[in-house]
């Protein structure tokens, strides 16, 4: 036994002192993502760390192609010193998406910008699920040899967006109602198609994922918000503290399938009057259009029927604006129940509600105004997503470098990776 009167002394092994040094590297490489490029100096300052440390932090995130120095700085005391910023030249991430009328692959840098997208047009209900697959992995393969052979990237790991219930722990889709899928394990799928997938490679709710792109580190409105996301179904992503909140098992957000209308039409789920059943795609166009519309032509891309349907209300068509207005009403009636229970600052519209914000907001803030308690109290802001159709094949992308962020020695220093490819 330790005497209780001597010194405790704490032995740090050498997996301790790894794990801490990963944890400080990613501490500094989340900061400059969220906080902007700053010298060594205000780096430690900021971070509670010794200048020698946080200079030792950078050399070695330098080494590893994930930082590079900036501009100088201007207005300091002594002499100037050299800015520390995120080196987007190097690493990105990779996120895919599966929905009923497309497959789609996008690349994004450190600095969240797009450096690869692909979009393959797919009626995916009429095909096999392993048909799905093959062409999805097509689009992959394409998209990784542009990445790796092309741009001389490194691929930190591929994030698959499924429109469905999704186990995420097993990286199984355990039901994807509008593309008739049930128990499919996706990741396994694609490892096997793909015969040099990048490690992770994993599979998540697509709603969840347009949800997770519009979190703002730097904009405090947004760390508390509701995202409803519209396509041929609804979804979405509840954000709290600036956090994804995704339930006990992970299948929080599935609000398309909140009953709203009892006696209304059924639902691919299986039910009857769920909210996607009044304000998914397929709601509008029977609103708006006949059968034989040519908006309603398989043919065409979801974009190009919105951006049809857009030009219509401009137009001032008096159908065109009397369905989307009963399309707003029911939506603002189904997010008046969701801010009565969740109380966010900002209900974000995304997915094909973006697409048509302009003529749908002014419904969904009407029905919010009468149908949610403390509406006098605190508003709660009704906001446009600008990310359009891609937001979750973006949060797929994002999701896929976090875990750079969180583990930036995932990525080998420059060396390393010179002399794997001499070899």
């Amino acid at each position: 036994m330790r005497d209780a009167d001597a010194p405790f002394v704490r032995v740090t092994t050498g997996t301790d002192q790894a794990a801490l040094r990963r944890a400080h590297l990613g501490l500094v490489l989340r900061s400059l993502r969220d906080e902007g490029g700053r010298s060594r100096a205000q780096l430690a300052a900021d971070l509670g760390l010794t200048r020698a440390v946080a200079s030792g932090l950078v050399g070695e995130l330098e080494a590893r192609g994930l930082v590079c120095p900036g501009a100088r700085q201007r207005g300091a005391v002594g002499r100037p010193g050299t800015t520390v910023e995120l080196d987007a030249g190097l690493v990105c991430g990779l996120g895919a998406e599966v929905n009923v009328d497309h497959v789609s692959a996008l690349a994004v840098d450190l600095g969240g910008d797009v450096v690869a997208e692909r979009r393959v047009g797919l009626a995916t209900r009429r095909l096999t699920p392993d048909e799905v697959l093959d062409e999805l992995a097509a689009i992959l393969r394409d998209t990784l040899a542009e990445l790796t052979v092309g741009q001389g990237r490194h691929v930190a790991g591929v994030t698959v967006g499924v429109a469905g219930l999704v186990d995420a722990a097993h990286e199984v889709v355990t039901l994807a109602p509008n593309l008739g899928w049930r128990d499919l394990p996706v990741a396994q799928g694609l490892r096997d198609r793909l015969t040099s997938a990048p490690a992770p490679l994993s599979v998540d709710n697509e709603a969840n994922l347009a949800a997770s792109a519009e979190i703002d580190p730097a904009d405090p409105d947004r760390s508390d918000m509701l995202v409803v996301f519209g396509e041929v179904g609804v979804g979405g992503g509840v954000v709290a503290d600036g956090r994804l909140r995704r339930g006990r098992h992970g299948f929080a957000g599935e609000f398309g399938h909140m009953i709203v209308d009892p006696q209304g039409r059924p639902c691919a789920c299986g039910r009857v009057g769920c909210w996607e059943t009044v304000v998914g795609l397929r709601a509008l166009l029977e609103a708006a259009t006949d059968p034989d519309d040519p908006v309603r032509d398989p043919a065409l891309t979801l974009e190009d029927r919105l951006a049809g349907l857009a030009e219509r209300a401009r137009r001032g068509d008096t159908r065109t604006l009397a369905a989307l207005h009963e399309i707003g009403s029911w939506l603002g009636t189904g997010a008046a129940v969701l801010v009565n229970a969740l109380d966010p600052g900002v209900v974000v519209l995304g997915g094909y509600f973006a697409a048509l914000g302009q003529w749908l907001r002014p419904a969904v803030e009407e029905q919010l105004a009468a149908g949610v308690l403390a509406s006098r109290l605190g508003e709660t802001a009704v906001v446009v997503s600008t990310l359009g159709p891609t937001a979750a094949v973006r949060g797929a992308a994002l999701a896929s470098l976090e875990h750079v962020f969180l583990d930036p020695t995932a990525v080998p220093r420059r060396a390393e990776t010179l002399n794997g490819a001499a070899r």
